[in-house]
């Protein structure tokens, strides 16, 4: 097939496009009940398994092109900037028990409930910033929206997990302490007190002058991908263990492994510094 056949040159707009419709269909399920809202969540990361085949593809196909980077922005921007803000807003509005949105409800409530559209803000700002910046290729400078976006989207579907649900290790769910613990997780993580802060530090993240290393692959040796096949096997052996828990989890791995990196290739360019030449005498 030649390499200008327009269907070729499409397939990763197609999955792009893909990747628009499921989060455009999510943004709508949060206006249609509370279990909705979980299958809203579940859209925002079939989204982002689209968002993944559309880069894979142009690399692979070798078909990149300015229009698609475009495109991919202007996806991103409905499933991981507005619809995880849609699922934080109606937790807020949830929380406050307000049924209807009016600007004569009460100051405090209008800005808890408006304050998710925070992420949605700085969403629109990280991913212009990442449109014009041509260095943010092995390293993202901020948090990426789509790993924000997960993480949001992974708050109704904890607040409805069920402890003896757990398929790998069912007998950790009768261990008092934890089975507790994550009723306790699931209460308290749709309200204000938690979600309030996590607004404001992904807000931060997102922006934020923070190298945050990338899971894209410019080829597969292990050698060059160490860090990257690292985090993969934890984040796979937790989401296995722990299945929709694990997100959180997987969430600081990545923050960590960043920072981790940042300071270990600080260390390395010291090292590799050439040494002050001695004076003689």
């Amino acid at each position: 097939m030649a390499k200008n056949n327009f269907l070729y040159r499409n397939i990763p707009n197609f999955f792009t496009l893909m990747n628009l419709l499921f989060g455009a269909i999510a943004i709508v399920l949060t206006f249609e009940g509370r279990n909705n809202l979980l299958l809203a969540s579940y859209f925002i990361y079939i989204a982002g398994v689209f968002d993944f085949l559309d880069g894979f593809a142009a690399r692979t196909l070798k078909v990149t092109s300015q229009f698609g980077k475009e495109l991919d922005s202007l996806a991103d921007m409905v499933s991981f900037g507005l619809a995880p803000s849609m699922i934080l807003y109606q937790l807020l509005k949830q929380s406050q028990q307000i049924k209807q949105f009016s600007f004569s409800l009460p100051a405090l409530d209008i800005l808890i409930v408006l304050s998710a559209f925070l992420i949605a803000i700085l969403s629109a700002i990280r991913l212009a910033k990442f449109n014009v910046d041509e260095n943010q290729t092995n390293t993202f400078m901020g948090l990426a929206t789509p790993a924000c976006a997960m993480l949001i989207a992974s708050i109704p579907l904890i607040a409805e997990f069920n402890p003896n649900d757990l398929i790998l290790f069912p007998n950790l769910s009768k261990n008092t302490f934890f089975f507790f613990s994550v009723l306790a997780l699931g209460v308290y993580i749709i309200r204000p007190i938690m979600l309030l802060p996590l607004i404001a530090i992904l807000s931060i993240l997102l922006v934020a002058k923070i190298p945050m290393f990338s899971l894209k692959f410019k080829n597969y040796k292990f050698e060059d991908n160490k860090l990257k096949y690292i985090f993969l096997i934890f984040s796979i052996i937790a989401f296995i263990s722990l299945q929709i828990l694990a997100v959180p989890i997987i969430f600081i791995l990545y923050i960590s492994f960043s920072i981790f990196n940042n300071i270990f290739n600080k260390s390395i360019k010291v090292e590799t510094k050439e040494p002050d030449k001695e004076i003689t005498t």
